[in-house]
């Protein structure tokens, strides 16, 4: 497998953008260069990134969200390494 992480990464298995072989690996995000603990989607080609509200859920038991914009950054946590 490459090193390159993928464009857009959800945490829901329901989502065509879940995959568990990277994000068992552990991913950082880091919005507007905050460490973000709380992401359950990001999309780093269109700046978004869809964070959990704290322990809310939605009517189907999914964590509530909000997509906030702005400059994206993943990488994966045991490299060190921002990709």
């Amino acid at each position: 497998m490459s090193d390159a992480l993928p464009d857009r990464l959800c945490s829901s298995p329901d989502s065509k953008f879940y995959d568990e072989a990277i994000l068992s690996k552990g991913i950082g995000v880091r919005l507007n260069g905050e460490e973000r603990t709380n992401v359950e989607e990001y999309c780093v080609s269109e700046g978004w990134a869809r964070l959990a509200v704290g322990r809310t859920l939605d009517r189907r038991g999914r964590p509530m969200t909000i997509k906030v914009s702005g400059k994206i950054e993943v990488w994966v946590k045991g490299d060190g390494e921002k990709a």
